[in-house]
């Protein structure tokens, strides 16, 4: 079984915005070399959820994670992902795909924005 990732974000007009979306794909890349990961987009940018999905069965990823790259888990993850994922079910039903919970709600994510929130910060007593 060949694992594969989609990380999954918003998109928009501008495309400086997806800057971090890209430098995260590329440290996952870095890290996990041998792991099939694409960066997919909800709208205004490509690939699109469906497209990234395809390329990344063609890859022969026969399970797949997709991390949705949002802060919170708002009406784009609860109602539009889900039917992404049934489409992409319904297309490869022979691949396993997994959602993962919204990367906003990791521990580790939220315990890295609260450091930059008080980054530089002087806090007098």
């Amino acid at each position: 079984m060949k694992t594969g990732v989609l990380l999954f974000c918003h998109g928009a007009r501008d495309p400086n915005w997806a800057r971090p979306f890209e430098a995260v794909l590329a440290r996952v890349r870095e890290h996990s070399p041998d792991v099939a990961v694409s960066l997919a987009f909800l709208e205004f940018m490509t690939p699109g959820l469906l497209q990234a999905g395809h390329e990344i069965v063609a890859l022969g990823c026969t399970h797949v994670e997709v991390v949705p790259l949002f802060l919170g888990t708002g009406g784009h993850v609860r109602k539009d992902l889900p039917v992404l994922i049934d489409q992409l079910s319904q297309a490869h039903p022979q691949v396993s795909w997994k959602v993962r919970p919204s990367i906003g709600e990791a521990a580790g994510v939220i315990a890295a924005m609260a450091d930059a929130a008080l980054l530089g910060l002087s806090l007098k007593t």
